[in-house]
């Protein structure tokens, strides 16, 4: 199985944009543990920070509640701390249709954006981006901000790396931990469209999306939001529908499926959620029994609940089905050693409860010994009996 790289992402984003890959090098020994199309090595990565906060309740003016239609939702000229924390602030530039004109999550909404650095360069410029909101499709910035604005309202964002493109960046033009300032204006929301109603190249699509989102995730080492994504894109390809399918459509949507599945035990990997990524691991091998990734990852699972005995042989079907993929070797070979480890403690365990060996063969032999003196002295002293007896008789019939 070769390593699979990303095609490079244009500079300007798309409606769902997807920045390039790390340009580090794989690590040969992470080949398995990378994604299907955006596939670097994270080993090295810090882990996830937060995210809980990052996703937690918006904080809103308290006078928020008692405006009315009309009016706006905060003074023009002053700064929202969207999440108290000073990392992201929003200030309105310019007063939208009041409070009861904001979007709600799940609605498709489309803005104009500007987004700069520090020292004032344009990065992105899009007169017309949309996006699900709530769906994490975007910065994370532009989602959660773009919450808190009225229709046609135009403002002003402030926002720390953490909640743009990280400590990785986006090559060539933005620097890893820049922070970002957003000019942003909403101009539209609508409902999502009905799932039911999707043509087949229409779920497809948007199955590629929300799993492309979560391969961004999954690079910036954000592992909840990429398994966020990958949860949403399996909803839209397990979906219910009304319309019919080409046999062509069912298998790529299939194909996509088994991505997300992939994709999803991976991330699950990384946080250390086993009993997901082995649910994740068969529900792939159930469409496609020879996956050689999801057999790995099962193999890698299995070895870390200390299955050693049960990922073997799954290791072995790896590794029969690519015979020259050094990893799978690799791993097999320490599972080998980590087995016969474990079966070395095992025995020492099950001796020292049972007691030494070396030391009950002695009672053992004594014991055979012991059966075999017994029976001689029983009948020596039969014998002797036996001639007493005798003589006696021979005394009583001689004074007779």
């Amino acid at each position: 199985m070769g390593e699979e790289r990303a095609e490079p992402e244009p500079a300007r984003p798309t409606s769902h944009p997807t920045p390039p890959p790390p340009s580090h090098p794989l690590d040969s020994m992470e080949d398995f543990e990378v994604l299907e199309e955006d596939e670097d090595d994270l080993s090295e990565l810090p882990p996830l920070e937060d995210v809980g906060r990052a996703r937690g309740p918006l904080q809103e003016d308290a006078q928020s509640a008692e405006q009315g239609p009309g009016e706006a939702a905060e003074d023009p000229q002053e700064w929202l701390d969207v999440l108290g924390s000073g990392l992201l602030k929003k200030k309105t530039l310019v007063p939208g249709q009041g409070v009861e004109s904001r979007p709600h999550k799940g609605q498709e909404v489309t803005v104009r954006l500007r987004a700069t650095l520090d020292d004032g360069t344009v990065v992105e410029e899009n007169p017309s981006l949309t996006f699900t909101l709530g769906d994490c499709d975007v910065l994370q910035a532009l989602d959660l901000c773009v919450q808190l604005m009225e229709m046609r309202e135009t403002a002003l964002i402030t926002s720390d790396a953490k909640y743009c493109y990280g400590a990785q960046g986006r090559s060539p033009d933005i620097p890893p931990n820049a922070a970002l300032t957003l000019e942003v204006e909403l101009l539209e929301a609508r409902d999502a469209p009905d799932l039911e109603l999707l043509s087949g190249k229409e779920k497809i699509d948007l199955a590629n999306r929300k799993r492309e989102r979560g391969n961004f995730y999954y690079q910036q080492a954000d592992y909840v939001l990429a398994i966020n994504s990958y949860d949403i894109a399996l909803k839209v390809i397990g979906s219910s529908s009304k319309v019919d399918f080409t046999p062509d459509e069912e298998a790529e949507l299939l194909d996509v499926k088994v991505k997300c599945l992939n994709n999803l035990a991976a991330s699950q990997l990384k946080l250390d959620h086993y009993e997901a990524a082995l649910k994740s691991c068969n529900l792939v091998l159930e469409h496609q029994p020879g996956n050689i990734k999801a057999l790995f990852r099962k193999g890698k699972v299995l070895a870390q609940q200390g299955e050693y005995r049960e990922a073997i042989p799954i290791l072995k079907a790896a590794l029969k089905l690519e015979p020259s993929n050094k990893t799978i070797h690799a791993e097999l070979s320490k599972l080998v050693k980590k087995h016969a480890d474990q079966k070395t403690v095992e025995t020492e365990m099950y001796r020292k409860m049972l007691g030494n060996p070396s030391a009950s063969s002695t009672p053992v032999k004594c014991k055979d010994k012991l059966t075999w003196t017994i029976p001689w002295k029983w009948l020596f002293g039969a014998t002797a009996i036996a001639l007493g007896g005798v003589a006696l008789s021979v005394v009583i019939a001689a004074r007779n």
